[in-house]
């Protein structure tokens, strides 16, 4: 009989090596497969004497399913192809934190890994009261190192073919004619202005007003066109003005500009010379006003004219744009050695978080994946386009799948709005959030008379104004927590229909909706809220991290692990676990209300407007 303990287990195999009995053999690899010798730290150790003894292509115990290497250890048969298998890394760059997903090229998730952000968590940098929110570009060097060294944690870094990244936007940064961050040099190691100006920040409105003023009125190309027609303070060259003005030390200082997700990636590629980096479609198209049919960029004389601090600068940032299935290149020495990774690794494009995300829940044209966390962000993907629709975040092709129109709209807070609230209540003690959804969804559909409209942090689409704010009507001494909280999250599935009435108008159809993000995980109640107020069934993705599942599949088809995209969200892709069904009680009570939230917003911007 074997024994159990660890010191007999690893003498007792190493009697069956030495002994070459076949019958033994067989024996041994019934016990293994059985878990008796338990930990695969000790089958390693065993291996060392079965090396000496073991057939040129391995040893096949009938029915064990056990395949003997010594160079390699042990593992089934069905998994001996398995641990060929290519694994891929996908970066999801959030507003907190970095995450990591470590996936094979069949879609098997290995491992995760999240970081959030120390100087971020400290709050250094940042300025809610003057919408200044800055990150260092510190935060997200450290946080690219954890999450791989992370995820790869006892796993085989050889197999790692490729990796890509996502993250907000637009969240761009000055840097020196090397493509350094600023903010990575000791004079400006403080200055939030040298540091990547992160997606929600709304310094810029007046910078914004500025280019809607000028792009209407010049005389030439409305470079807004593909951008919905109108400008936003959230969007690239409104943070770049805004910065110029404000800073004339960082102006002196800037040779140019990056994209945090060009950045990044390009970091680890060591491709970061402005001049040479590649950069995004999916940043470019919807952020910057690229487009190929004027070449790129909008022109120097409409620049210029928009304020002369802009003069010059065109040149001094890019004509060209990849989309994110092309590599940028593979991993830089400096990079391996850090990661104790290959320079073979292949590192792919980059896009916005959102984007990826669409992708990472298996997009399909005309559906609308909608990425519910903070903020939403919708995203839509089509042939093509009839008209430029107007209002949106912009239509680019290539920027979410190639060969598609990519569509891209959203809210500026979603989750915000009900964590505000939360703070708010919380001056009355602890608040559980759990608790006052349930009693929320207690509360029948347009009993209370509680109206909220949800522009708590401005309206991103349709038609961008980071002048307008929040909103609750209908209050009186009997209005309660639960009812104000129903009213605010009703207001944000209000916020969310007005972006598929939107697609629909200008003719684009909207025919299913998905959802991804942390959201459409927990709260029931909000996606039972949305399938109800859009009469659509919402289906809810399986992965946890679908943006960064997403980064996944375009490292695998930069690295041609997968021939397209389409094979990689096939093979890769993990479905959905839940599909939330409109209740069709509660659908024409929500129609009614949805008709009271415009009206409230019209008087709301009218009144607004009016004080601008």
């Amino acid at each position: 009989m074997l024994s159990f303990c660890v010191a007999d287990k690893v003498a007792a195999f190493s009697a069956v090596c030495k002994s070459r009995s076949e019958k033994n053999m067989y024996r041994i690899a019934f016990f293994i497969r059985r878990g008796e010798f338990g930990d695969f730290v000790i089958i390693k150790r065993m291996m060392r004497d079965f090396r000496a003894i073991r057939p040129k292509d391995g040893l096949h115990p009938p029915q064990s399913g056990l395949y003997f290497d010594g160079s390699k250890g042990i593992s089934t048969s069905a998994d001996r192809g398995k641990t060929m298998e290519k694994l891929l890394i996908g970066l999801d760059f959030g507003s907190d934190s970095v995450r990591s997903v470590l996936v094979t090229e069949n879609g098997e998730q290995l491992a995760t890994c999240v970081h959030n952000y120390a100087r971020w968590a400290e709050g250094r940098y940042c300025d809610a009261a003057n919408n200044r929110f800055r990150q260092h570009p510190l935060d997200y060097l450290e946080g690219v190192e954890a999450v791989i060294k992370g995820a790869l944690k006892g796993q085989d870094a050889s197999r790692v073919a490729g990796i890509a990244i996502d993250t907000t936007g637009s969240t761009p940064c000055a840097v020196d004619r090397d493509g350094t961050p600023l903010a990575l040099k000791p004079e400006f190691a403080d200055n939030p202005n040298a540091m990547f100006i992160l997606w929600k920040d709304h310094t810029a409105i007046a910078e914004a007003a500025r280019i809607n003023e000028y792009a209407a009125s010049w005389g030439g190309t409305d470079f807004r066109i593909y951008e919905g027609g109108i400008y936003s303070s959230e969007w690239f060259w409104s943070k770049i003005l805004h910065t110029l003005k404000a800073d004339p030390e960082v102006r002196a200082a800037a040779y140019s500009w990056v994209e945090h997700c060009d950045w990044i990636t390009g970091e680890l590629a060591g491709r970061t010379e402005p001049l040479t980096m590649v950069r995004s479609r999916c940043a470019a198209g919807h952020k910057a006003m690229w487009h190929a049919s004027w070449g790129g960029l909008p022109s120097e004389e409409f620049l210029a004219g928009v304020d002369p601090l802009l003069a010059g600068l065109r040149d001094r940032l890019y004509t060209e744009t990849c989309t994110a299935d092309v590599p940028v290149g593979t991993l830089s020495p400096k990079w391996a050695a850090k990661l104790g990774l290959s320079t073979d690794v292949v590192i792919g494009g980059s896009a916005f978080d959102c984007h990826f995300g669409a992708v990472g829940a298996q997009i399909q044209p005309y559906e609308l994946v909608k990425v519910i966390g903070t903020s939403t962000c919708d995203i839509l993907v089509a042939p093509e386009i009839p008209q430029c629709v107007k209002g949106i975040c912009g239509q680019v092709d290539g920027s979410v799948v190639p060969g598609l129109v990519g569509l891209e709209a959203g809210q500026s807070a979603f989750g915000d709005v009900y964590a505000w609230f939360k703070r708010l209540l919380g001056y009355a003690g602890d608040i559980s959030l759990p608790k006052l959804e349930a009693e929320a969804a207690a509360i029948p559909p347009g009993s209370t008379g509680v109206m909220a409209v949800d522009w708590f942090n401005g309206r991103r689409t349709p038609d961008a104004n980071q002048h307008l704010t929040g909103a609750i009507f209908g209050l009186n001494l009997g209005s309660t927590a639960p009812m104000v909280y129903r009213a605010l999250a009703e207001s944000t599935a209000y916020g969310a229909r007005a972006i598929v009435e939107r697609y629909r108008s200008e003719g684009v159809p909207v025919n299913a909706v998905a959802a991804i993000g942390g959201i459409s995980r927990k709260s029931s109640f909000v996606m039972q809220l949305c399938a109800d107020v859009f009469n659509l069934p919402i289906k809810v993705a399986a992965a946890d991290q679908a943006c960064a599942l997403g980064a996944a599949m375009f490292a695998a088809v930069a690295a041609k692990v997968h021939p397209d995209l389409g094979a990689a969200m096939e093979k890769m892709g993990s479905g959905f676990d839940k599909v939330y069904e409109p209740d069709p009680a509660a659908v024409p009570v929500y129609e009614k209300q949805y008709q009271r939230y415009l009206a409230f917003g019209k008087l709301l911007e009218q009144e607004t407007m009016r004080h601008v």
